[in-house]
């Protein structure tokens, strides 16, 4: 689904590129124009189920967690779920290409899971998109939730392009990944509300530079909110729960 570009609006078309590299527009292909109309029929019939899940999710806080595979998501979901199931109802979607490990992991905590493994759905492998989540929703008790959190498919590309009724989207980035990520998946990065920088515990034994990754995501998404977490020694996790909980 990175082939092409699409904005806020809903709005989707290509670049013309001027220095001959692929960098994934439609022009290669005798079908260009017509993979951009079939990507905006599959879009806005996205947005369409999208709509509807947020119509139904009225009233629960709803997250949308992003990253990529091995960021450390699932752990920090599971320090936070302990956290917050003292004093919230708590529902977690949980999206995997297969298996149920990363569920198995957050069952238990104090919050109701409801695993959806994408390998049948459009784009499968890669990402939720709002049908997938309705589907994951008719196997929660909604009307007994405060906080509905959506873990995503550990991709850096597909899932920032589909809106699945979420109210905010967090993004959680491993110190292990590399400075240029911000530069390399821009639209993640500035599809975000929340950047969670996490595994700081690493920083001393890794050639990281934490300044420089800085600027190269606020040069993508000025002023976008961040927090530095540590699953392992709890730093930075008071603070996630209290932006999960809204």
């Amino acid at each position: 689904m990175g082939r092409f570009h699409r904005h806020p609006d809903g709005t989707i078309h290509t670049h013309e590129h001027g220095d001959n590299r692929d960098v994934g527009d439609h022009h290669g292909y005798e079908s260009g124009d017509e993979r951009v109309q079939v990507l905006e029929r599959i879009l806005g019939e996205n947005d369409r189920v999208a709509a509807a899940n947020r119509a139904a999710l009225d009233g629960i806080r709803t997250v949308n967690v992003m990253s990529s595979p091995g960021a450390g998501k699932t752990t920090l979901l599971r320090a936070a779920i302990s956290r917050l199931a003292v004093e919230r109802r708590i529902g977690v979607l949980e999206g995997d290409i297969a298996t149920s490990i990363d569920a198995d992991r957050l069952a238990g905590l104090g919050a109701v899971v409801s695993l959806v493994n994408t390998s049948d759905g459009f784009g499968g492998e890669c990402h939720l998109d709002a049908t997938m989540v309705s589907a994951g929703m008719t196997h929660l008790p909604l009307h007994c939730l405060d906080l509905l959190v959506i873990e995503n498919v550990g991709n850096l590309v597909c899932p920032a392009e589909f809106d699945v009724g979420e109210d905010a989207r967090a993004m959680v980035f491993s110190v292990t990944e590399g400075e240029d990520k911000p530069l390399k998946y821009p639209v993640m990065f500035r599809a975000v509300d929340m950047v969670v920088v996490n595994k700081i515990d690493l920083l001393p034994h890794l050639d990281f530079d934490l300044d420089l990754f800085l600027a190269n995501l606020h040069a993508v998404h000025p002023g976008v909110a961040v927090l530095h977490t540590s699953a392992r020694t709890g730093e930075g996790v008071d603070a996630w729960c209290r932006w999960l909980a809204g």
